[in-house]
Parts: structure tokens; sequence; C-alpha cells
């Protein structure tokens, strides 16, 4: 019987000793394919072969939160190998599930908007979870309260521990807004001040505190850094975790060796075994919190009526369209002018607050804003924003809007699609095509976060068909895939023809 010998190297680590042929086995178990590696410049150039790797057989090192998998390894029928644990205390080892005292949490005065609150079962769950195993990827879906449940498990931690804690998330806009939720959060609170306890980083701003104990930060500020910055924290959390660039995550992760404490937030994973694993290694095995489907059913979410609206391109267009290249369909149908005609309309017919999603700035975002605003009525509040837009004027058009009734957001996917938290939210339009899982789920995230007069949140999936005959042009498969992701989480939707 072959022994595999595992002892801890760090909290980011584990070394892993066996003989040469279980190593090199054991490295084509954790061994991918990149998803769209056939289109990465690297391949193309044959530098690389579209492979990662997740265990070293050099270093002998595996991401202490695979320990899982390396069990199901050593398990799978036909294999006849032994775990030998060095008997350390790190996540993994089943003396380390125990279950946290969750006193302190509930005795914490918790507001939102002034008010006292209650976190809900599946957010106290996910926290006992995560402080029980001292780290975990927590799968939980936009408006299900997930900075409240980063919060609890921060105050706990600080309450508990003496290191600093460093909170990573993907965009300038959600500094400040973790920053934000978190001041109202502990409003009420006299054990925790915002101000003095919660430095931000990000262009600009110095990369030290001074007697802060909590880091809010994007991972671009902060990936350079060399590994003794990454030392002073104990207590390690990634929101948003599924956008961040894969090789910054690593590096940004395996620096904080010192981090026993380790949690990754997403709303969705992207739904390949090679992302779900990268991410499971660097913070713990997924931890699904709830479902949106879950939430509306109780109530806590609006319900979502989506109509998709299929853009049916005149028979000569169709006819002669041909196969053409993705970007000569994108570029037709951005700067197609009935199409366009047809989008500022709607978002003007729209009774509520409406957001309008992009994905090209130059010749689609700018020119559906400066249309609808031509349209729309002096009174009526219309705002952009794009990457262009400073964080303080995205933060202002957010708070604006929460007490607006009337008003249109016209916002690019990558700055509306993650993270930014809208209370006020009817209606949102698709006004770009789009295949991603992750942005569309997000996306519609940004609705469903219950309305004060409680109605079901719209949205206008704008589908494009160029077809003829057998021929399926680019973005109609696109739409498809959007519908079977509706359909996967149990979404209600109907489709209407449009004639162009």
């Amino acid at each position: 019987m072959d022994i595999i010998k595992v002892r801890k190297k760090n909290h980011a680590f584990l070394h892993v000793e066996c003989p040469p042929s279980v190593a090199n086995e054991l490295c084509d178990f954790f061994t991918f394919f990149v998803p769209g590696y056939k289109f990465m410049p690297a391949y193309k150039n044959k530098i690389w072969d579209g492979k990662i790797r997740l265990f070293d057989t050099r270093s002998k090192e595996l991401y202490a939160g695979l320990y899982r998998y390396l069990e199901e390894f050593a398990n799978a029928e036909g294999r006849d190998y032994k775990i030998e644990l060095e008997m350390d205390n790190y996540y993994g080892m089943p003396e380390t599930d125990t279950m946290v005292d969750m006193s302190y949490i509930n005795d914490m005065v918790l507001t939102a908007q002034g008010k006292e609150i209650e976190p809900r079962d599946y957010q106290l769950e996910a926290i006992s979870h995560g402080l029980s195993q001292k780290r975990g990827l927590l799968v939980s879906p936009t408006a299900s309260g997930k900075s409240l449940i980063i919060y609890c498990l921060l105050r706990w931690y600080l309450a508990n521990h003496d290191k600093r804690a460093i909170i990573i998330v993907p965009t300038t806009s959600l500094v400040q807004q973790m920053y934000t939720d978190f001041g109202d959060y502990s409003q009420h609170d006299d054990d925790f001040d915002v101000e003095t306890m919660c430095h931000r980083i990000y262009a600009g701003r110095p990369k030290f505190a001074d007697s802060e104990r909590v880091i809010i930060t994007t991972w671009q500020s902060i990936y350079k850094l060399q590994t003794p910055w990454f030392e002073q924290f104990g207590m390690v959390v990634g929101d948003e975790a599924h956008t961040f660039k894969a090789k910054s995550l690593t590096s940004i992760l395996t620096k904080c060796k010192e981090a026993e404490y380790r949690f990754g937030t997403t709303g969705t994973l992207d739904g390949t075994q090679t992302h779900k694993l990268v991410l499971e290694g660097l913070f713990g095995p997924a931890y699904y919190v709830t479902t949106t489907k879950s939430l509306m059913d109780s109530g806590a979410l609006s319900d979502l009526d989506i109509s998709v609206l299929l853009m049916k391109y005149p028979e000569d267009v169709r006819r002669s369209w041909g196969k053409k290249k993705y970007p000569d369909e994108i570029d037709y149908i951005v700067r197609h002018e009935k199409r366009n005609n047809f989008i500022s309309n709607l978002a003007l017919d729209q009774d509520g607050n409406t957001l309008v999603l992009f994905q090209y700035v130059e010749k689609h975002g700018k020119p559906l804003y400066d249309q609808i605003k031509d349209k729309a009525h002096k009174r009526r509040k219309i705002f952009y924003v794009s990457g262009e837009t400073g964080v303080d004027v995205r933060e202002e058009v957010r708070r604006i809007t929460e007490g607006e009734k009337n008003a249109i957001i016209v916002a690019s996917l990558g700055t509306f699609s993650t993270g930014i938290n809208i209370r006020n939210l009817h209606n949102i339009i698709f006004a770009s095509p789009s295949k991603s899982q992750i942005k569309i789920l997000q996306s519609i995230g940004r609705g469903l976060r219950k309305s004060e007069d409680g109605r079901a949140t719209k949205l206008y999936d704008i589908a494009d068909d160029l077809a003829w005959k057998s021929f399926k042009n680019y973005t109609l498969n696109h739409a498809a895939e959007r519908i079977k992701i509706y359909t996967k989480e149990k979404f209600k939707y109907k489709i209407y023809e449009i004639p162009l």
C-alpha cells in the first residue's frame, strides 16, 4: 500500500509527500484545461499547453482547500493509497470541524437604514459554518445579504483574535459600498466605529493603515505588494471572488500565509470545474448558502418577470448575412438605429427605476444615453455610469436612485453587473448580448432586492435573430444560452418576436 504523507506548510498550502508514480498520478488528477485556452495567445504561440495544474510535483504543494479532493483521490476505486496526516491543527482535519459559540453574533446590535434587524436563518447557518471550518467558498446569490455575513464573520474574528483582517473586492465602487454597509450595520453599536476600524485602499490612497484593524481594498491595489505586507492579516475575505483575475488572486491568497480564516464569497460560479477548484483551493470547499428561487418563494426577494424580446431583422438582411465574424455582428447590432430606438423607447416607457446595461462604451453606451436623455422629460433623472465614472459619483448615483421613483441608469456591465446594491430598482434591460452565466445572474440580482411597493422586477432581454434557414448567428446562440440559464434557475420567461 502506497502512503501519502500530508502536513501543513502554512495556511495556504499543504505539503504532500508520496512516491513519484503516485505524485504523477496526483498531478494528472488535479490538471485541467482552462476554458477558452485555444483562443489564448500563449497557447497559440505554443508557449503553454492550455492546462492548469493544481498540484506541483516539484514543490509538492497543494492548496490547503483541496484536502478533501485529495481524500477523494486516495479512496477512489482501484487505488490502494493511505493518507497519513501530521498531527497539526489545520483546516481539513476532522477535529477542526467543531461548532462555534454564536452568542457573540446573537448579542450584536445590527441595523439597516437605521432600523434594527436580525440575520436570517440561512445567514446564521453560513456564519456558523464559516467560523467552525475557519474557511470556505460561500456561494450565495445577489441580494441574499453577503455583506452582512461578511460583517458578522469579521466582528467575531476581531473579538477573538489580535491580527488584522483584509477584505478584497474587485472594484473601487465595492470598496466604498462595503465601507458604507459596515457603517450602516453598526450605526447603533458602540463596539464598532467604521471610521476608526476600517482603512480603504484604492487608486491613490495609502497602502498602510494606522490603528485600523480592517483593510478594505481592491485586488488591483495590492497584488504586486511583497509577502511581508500580507503577514499582518489573520483573516482574508475575497468578495465577488469569481471576478478576480486568476493569477492575481492566487498571488494574494498564497502570500496571506498567516491568514487562518479564509473566506470567498460569490453569487455564482461559472459552471467550469477549473474555476470552482481554484477558488476552493484558495478559500475552501464551496458551501451553498441559499438560492434565488428559495429567496423568492420566501418573499425575501422580488418576483421576476422575464420577457425575451427577439429582434427579428428583415428577411433580405438575414438572407444576405452569411457567416460574418462575431465582431462584425456585434458592431452591426449595437449601431442599429431601429434597435437602439426600440431600447430607448422601452426604457422611457417603464414605470419605476430602470437599469439599462450595455457592454461597449463608445459605440453603444454613450449613444444610448444621449438618445434616452434627449427623449426624456426634463424633470426625469437620467444617469450614465461606466468605468470612466469616479467611485464617488457612482456611489452618489446609487444613493440618489434609491430615493427616486422614475430614474433611468444607463450603465456598463463591468460597473453594474457585480456588487452594486440598489434597493429600489424595478426594471432591467439587457441591451447587449452575453452568454456569461456569472454576468447574467449578477445583473439580474441588481433588481431583485425588494422595493418599497413589493412589486415584481421586470427583465427585458434583447435578443437578435439574424438566422437564415439552418444557420444561426452568434448572438442568437447566446440568447439560447441565457434561456438555458433561466430554465436552470427556474425563472419564468416569455419570448416575444419584435419585427425591426
